[in-house]
């Protein structure tokens, strides 16, 4: 079969796709309450996919409502443990049985390759589901060492009702992180989707329903951040809200829990990080791969995007020479086309956003090494070429700005020393990394970057098992591991005199 043979039926079957586009409340599809949609439109093409429920406070108020009547009656919470695990694996199997519809809903709704949705985003969603569903019979409580008359137990209780808040860049990944530690602990979850990308969170809300989960535990609300996102932050009913995204939003969150009733918060916002590439480091390709990678893969659309690479000066040209060649086989193409490295940027608005950012790296005397342009114009999609600043200081907005895209600053330090200072110099700590075959080296820069995630001698290493999340702006708390148990569950400890 040829390329443009896969290439056609991947777009068949994406014409043949059965979209949900209603919202998901107390285990039914239903309409807004006021009958407001919105576009869905891929950034393939440009192309209307769905009109999406819209919903307002009124249909936040009817999702939290299911959810707190489906908390409060325990008709999950109560559930024995092994069940609910029963539960949430036969879920974890539905999404690998649904692989390619899955795949197809996330690569036309946010651009990015079918290749990656299908190796990436679908298995990763389904790994984490399953792993909190093995988790839920294997977490144990406490007993205190107290006097010989006293029993004193510590034990987590889930927090109640969960609003959940995910980005568009992986929405089914994302969405998989948040609910899968908090249906595991026992809350019944309202999930509100970036309106960019609602159309995974849906229909992954209907398998969780036909794999079991009863009704009421698991709602999405589709709308817009301001309203939808903003009800759910200030609701009385939601004991917590977790949110992945921008940290201008993060903080609107912060604002919303001390306006109503100091739910708990979850924060996993941005991110400015810093890959350091040492001259003790041998291997500059794979070190340079990595770092085009860190960039440009799902189109520079990620919190931990290595946006800034920091060359020590004495590399600087082997390392540039290395990264302009791996840059090349980053190409944008047609998302639905197999072979398609590189897919679209989610919207209109973000990628005249990437555009502004090369604009304004140029007005500030950063030279343009490669890329820098919009590609693929007649597609009617948002492609954006892979794009590299050199000559780049950290004082520059490049270089200290989220810019969320396929656009690298290159910063060239005399030594490991500077090069930690400048990797410290952001508002942000989500993520860093260091190249150096010095072992010495590795474990010095390592324990001075101030980032959650670091890597050395590779990026963006990812399992389960590690928690995740950032210092500083980057957020407030970790995704992941049995860590993200501790948000969506509340610590209690209960105290028996012994007569």
């Amino acid at each position: 079969m040829t390329v443009s043979q896969e290439q056609d039926i991947w777009r068949q079957r994406a014409e043949a796709l059965c979209i949900r586009s209603q919202a998901f409340i107390g285990g039914r599809f239903t309409d807004a309450l006021d009958g407001r949609r919105f576009d869905c439109v891929s950034p393939i093409d440009g192309r209307v996919v769905a009109r999406v429920a819209e919903c307002s406070d009124a249909d936040v108020d009817r999702a939290v409502s299911a959810a707190r009547q489906a908390f409060d009656d325990r008709r999950w919470c109560g559930l024995a443990p092994a069940r609910r695990k029963a539960v949430l694996l036969a879920f974890a199997q539905s999404v690998e049985d649904h692989a390619e519809e899955l795949a197809l809903l996330e690569t036309i709704d946010m651009g990015k390759p079918i290749s990656d949705s299908l190796s990436v985003d679908v298995p990763a969603a389904a790994r984490c589901l399953r792993w909190y569903a093995e988790a839920v019979d294997k977490v144990y409580g406490e007993v205190a060492p107290t006097a010989d008359n006293v029993l004193a137990t510590i034990t987590r209780e889930p927090l109640g009702v969960v609003a959940v808040v995910v980005p568009w860049n992986f929405p089914m990944i994302m969405t998989a992180w948040k609910i899968a530690p908090a249906l595991a602990a026992g809350n019944s979850v309202v999930v509100k989707p970036a309106e960019q990308s609602p159309l995974t969170a849906l229909r992954l809300a209907e398998l969780a329903a036909e794999a079991g989960l009863p009704d009421g535990v698991l709602n999405v609300v589709p709308g817009f951040g301001p309203v939808a996102g903003r009800a759910l932050g200030l609701h009385g009913d939601v004991n917590g809200a977790f949110f992945t995204g921008s940290t201008e939003v993060g903080k609107l969150f912060l604002q919303y829990s001390g306006q109503s009733n100091m739910k708990r918060i979850g924060l996993e916002c941005g991110g400015k990080s810093a890959q350091i590439i040492l001259e003790s480091c041998s291997d500059l390709d794979t070190a340079a791969q990595a770092a085009a990678g860190a960039i440009f893969f799902n189109q520079g659309e990620m919190c931990t995007a290595g946006s800034r690479l920091v060359v020590q000066r004495s590399i600087h040209d082997k390392v540039m020479e290395r990264l302009v060649a791996h840059a090349s086989t980053y190409r944008p193409g047609d998302p639905l086309a197999p072979k398609t490295t590189m897919g679209a940027l989610v919207d209109e608005q973000h990628t005249r956003r990437v555009l502004e950012y090369v604009d304004i790296g140029r007005g500030e005397g950063a030279r343009l090494v490669t890329g820098g342009a919009r590609v693929r114009v007649d597609s009617g999609g948002c492609y954006v070429e892979p794009s590299i600043f050199d000559g780049v200081s950290n004082a520059m907005r490049i270089a200290r700005e989220e810019i969320f895209g396929p656009v690298l600053s290159v910063i060239t330090v005399a030594d490991a020393d500077e090069a930690v200072a400048v990797a410290n110099d952001s508002d942000y700590g989500l993520a860093a990394a260091v190249w150096s075959d010095d072992v010495n080296v590795l474990h010095q820069v390592t324990r001075r970057l101030k980032a959650g995630v670091v890597y050395a001698n590779c990026y963006d290493a990812d399992d389960i098992t590690v928690p995740f999340g950032g210092f500083k702006q980057s957020g407030i708390g970790r995704d992941k591991s049995l860590h993200a148990l501790e948000k969506y569950t509340e610590l209690k400890s209960t105290w028996l005199r012994l007569r």
